[in-house]
């Protein structure tokens, strides 16, 4: 199984509780840095607290499972990019 969908599977429900959807999930290498993106979702739209939050429920769920071995970057954005609503 990937490592994302893995990832997912773990988190969904957790983001769920707070009316968050995840959008995509990467994890690649990005100039010599791993880093592991979780594109969020939410209606109406997703705010930097939305971002906040689901990365302090993301967070803490990923370290104990100890999916990653790697050194990596956690990158929790919204889907929709600067001002789209």
């Amino acid at each position: 199984m990937e490592i994302e969908s893995i990832i997912k599977r773990l988190i969904e429900e957790h983001l769920a509780e707070i009316n968050i959807k995840i959008d995509t999930i990467t994890y690649q290498k990005e100039e010599n840095t791993n880093v592991l993106r979780i594109i969020i979702d939410k209606d109406p739209y997703i705010n930097v607290d939305d971002c906040v939050a689901a990365t302090n429920i993301i967070s803490p769920i990923i370290d104990k499972e100890d999916i990653i071995n790697d050194t990596y970057v956690l990158d929790v954005c919204s889907k929709t990019k600067g001002g789209d609503k």
